[in-house]
Formats: structure tokens, C-alpha cells, sequence
């Protein structure tokens, strides 16, 4: 953000083309303008939010005395909502303390509440402004459970999906449950967790010379690894474990959970409470992942389709839901002309709904729980989703 921009915004607003969001990809429409007010005292922030802020759908950020964007929100009324922060009521509470840190208020507004929330997600993302994390714990960085990296796969968790993976799922919060889950999903399949730069030997490759290889940790000695740096294993049986654990990520394999929850119980029984305490947090981090799992596989078998939504100042949209994930958007066609334009994208989104087990997983995962919270909250909406072979339909029965 630009402070020099900011002291010019105290004598009122102005609109300038996305300065300071940025692009939208998810956005088909012309860019939104943004629109800013600012000033050192509280008392006239409100009076210019009052009035100048539209009560319609958007996004809003907090900037404070330098400029930068601390806070990022989202209302379907944004008025309503920026005032709010303004009460004496929230004086104490979160809202309080972040407009006394403001010295200015931006917003882009956007035709539904839908496109809001995606926008708020891709700038929170992209800006991680410090009060979206601060003092909310269960607002954590999410991290996709990843099983991948070649020649031997392993599980991993990671901020960024790599390119390259047999399997990847989330997003998951709280890093260190997600570390004690990953820890004890390669012990139990026996999958190795050493770095990218250990040499990898099975038995069955062939080699010039007899070379005795030793493994690199101890974990094939005590039994918790197939030892594919040792040449202790063929690549058929390290890959059959790949496979086992693949399933366990496809939510059709609970075997590691009750296997930890026994561990737990038979060292409980024995009274090695350290050990049984150490077995009962990863069987939490285990228990939590795999209910997770569970509810993304849902997700992702259940949600694939055209979903059309209506715009306040008429930029209706249709996005493309694959597999949970917003994949791509459109405007959504209102005469024979536009619908003709719009049928080779059409033809093209079918071709990517067509894979009935497809995990998703594309440029805008982390749209998923977005998208299930949205319509398990709105459940009306799913009524209106459509496939791409009835858009025709839905497109002259749109009452737009």
C-alpha cells in the first residue's frame, strides 16, 4: 500500500482500478473499482464510511498510519458491517482494537455475497494481513497432506501442493496436529521420511557391483520402514504400500486408526503412560484427518457442477464447481448471442466434470471448504446448480 495515497485520501475517496487488491482471477466481469476513505481520527473515518459505503455485497480491508492492509473482510452488506466496527460496544472487543489501529478503510464491491467470499479468501491469502490471524487459534495456515516424491513416495504435508503427486488432499489446519498425523502415517505404512538427497536403492535394481548398503536411520531396524535406501525392499512391495496408503487418503482405509487407538490402549494397559499419552495425540491428529477425509471425499463425489449466481447490479455468473473446487467462471449468458459464445467453454467444462473420481485439487483447492460451508449453510442454492448438458435449459429458465 502506498502511504502517499493514503494522506491524499483524508480530504475524501477516490476510485482507481484494483489499487491495492490486485487482480481476480475467479472474476469474469470488468475489475471492480476500489474505493478508499481515510483519515487520522476515528470520528471522521465514520462519518466519511457513513458516507460513502455502499450497502451491497464486497470486500473490505483495514489500512493502518503507513499504509499497509492489516485486516480483510467480507459482508453482503458493507456498510452495515464497516459501521459495526465503529460501535461503542466493539470498543473492547476485536472489531474495536483494529479500527483504533485503521487510519483508513478500502473496498471493492462485488454482485453477490458468493463472490465476496471468494475474494476475501484470495486476499487473505495473498496479503496475510496480521489481524486475520491474531487472536483467532482456530484460524490457522492451512497445509494439503501430500503422498509423493519420487523414486520413493512418502507422505508430506505442505503449505504449496508440488506438481508431481500421486495423491494430495485439504486444506488441513494446525501444522503441528498435521506433523504428528504425517509421522504416523509413514511409520505405519513403512514409508520412508528421509530427505529428497538420500540415495535410494531396491533390491530388484540392477547395479554394476555388489555394494553392501546400509540404511540411513533407524527406523528400519526397529521395523517401521521397508528400508529403500538399505536395498531392503523390492519396488513392487514399497509401491503396494504406496497403494495402501493412497487408499487411506481416498477415505476407504481406517486401518491406521484403530491400529493407534489399540497401541494406546495396550500401553495404557501396561502403565507406559508416557508412551500412552504420545500414542493418544497422534490417534487425535489421526482421528481428526481421517474424519476430515472423510467429509472432503463427500464433498468432492457430490459437488460437480455449473453453479449460476445472481448479481445485484446484473453480473450474473456461472462458475464451475469440479470436484468441491471453484475451478473457472463465466459470465453467465443472457441472449441467444452470448449463450452461442459461451457453448465451446461450456463443451470444455463438461470434458472436466466427466471423471466421476476425480480429486480436484487444481489452481483453487482451497476453495473446497468454502464452497461446502456455502452450501451446507445454503442448502436452496444446490437446487440451482446444473449440469453442462441441460445449460441450455438452465439458461432460458434463468430469470435473470
Amino acid at each position: 500500500m502506498d502511504a502517499t495515497l493514503l494522506k491524499e485520501s483524508n480530504v475524501g475517496y477516490f476510485t482507481t482500478p484494483n489499487l491495492g487488491f490486485g487482480s481476480n482471477p475467479l472474476c469474469p466481469h470488468s475489475p471492480r473499482p476500489l474505493q478508499r476513505v481515510g483519515h487520522r481520527t476515528r470520528t471522521h473515518l465514520q462519518k466519511q464510511v457513513a458516507e460513502t459505503c455502499p450497502a451491497v455485497p464486497g470486500v473490505y480491508g483495514m489500512l493502518d498510519r503507513a499504509g499497509d492492509l492489516i485486516y480483510v473482510g467480507k459482508s453482503k452488506s458493507l456498510r452495515h458491517r464497516v459501521m459495526s466496527y465503529f460501535t461503542s460496544c466493539n470498543k473492547q472487543e476485536k472489531a474495536g482494537r483494529i479500527i483504533e489501529s485503521a487510519r483508513a478503510v478500502q473496498w471493492e464491491t462485488h454482485p453477490s455475497e458468493f463472490a465476496a467470499l471468494l475474494r476475501e479468501q484470495q486476499l487473505i491469502r495473498r496479503f496475510l494481513p496480521r489481524w486475520n490471524v491474531q487472536e483467532m487459534p482456530n484460524r490457522q495456515r492451512p497445509v494439503y497432506l501430500c503422498l509423493g516424491r519420487q523414486p520413493a513416495v512418502y507422505f508430506f504435508a505442505a503449505t504449496t501442493p508440488p506438481k508431481d503427486l500421486i495423491s494430495c488432499e485439504g486444506p488441513f489446519y494446525g501444522a503441528t496436529r498435521m506433523k504428528h498425523a504425517v509421522d504416523s502415517l509413514n511409520y505405519f505404512f513403512k514409508l520412508r521420511d528421509c530427505s529428497q538427497k538420500t540415495p535410494f536403492h531396491f533390491s530388484d535394481q540392477m547395479s554394476l557391483f555388489e555394494l553392501e548398503h546400509r540404511a540411513g536411520c533407524l527406523r528400519y531396524e526397529t521395523g517401521t520402514c521397508l528400508g529403500p535406501c538399505a536395498g531392503a525392499c523390492t519396488r513392487a512391495t514399497y509401491d503396494s504400500q504406496v497403494l495402501a496408503a493412497q487408499s487411506f487418503l481416498d477415505a476407504f482405509n481406517d486401518e491406521p486408526i484403530s491400529t493407534m487407538r489399540d497401541a494406546m490402549e495396550q500401553a495404557s494397559a501396561n502403565q507406559q503412560y508416557e508412551l500412552a499419552a504420545r500414542r493418544l495425540k497422534d490417534w487425535n491428529a489421526l482421528d481428526y484427518l481421517y474424519r476430515k477425509l472423510v467429509y472432503l471425499a463427500e464433498v468432492r463425489r457430490t459437488y460437480s457442477f455449473v453453479y449460476p449466481v445472481h448479481g445485484f447490479d446484473g453480473n450474473h455468473t456461472w462458475y464451475l464447481i469440479r470436484a468441491g473446487e471453484v475451478t473457472e467462471s463465466m459470465v453467465a449468458p443472457r441472449c441467444p448471442d452470448t449463450f452461442a459464445k459461451a457453448k465451446p467453454t461450456l463443451k470444455a467444462w463438461g470434458s472436466q466434470l466427466q471423471n466421476a473420481f476425480d480429486h480436484g485439487t487444481g489452481r483453487h483447492s482451497h476453495t473446497i471448504n468454502l464452497v461446502a460451508s456455502w452450501f451446507r449453510k445454503n442448502p436452496s442454492e444446490l437446487k440451482l446448480a446444473f449440469a453442462t448438458s441441460t445449460a441450455g435449459k438452465a439458461y432460458r429458465k434463468a430469470r435473470f
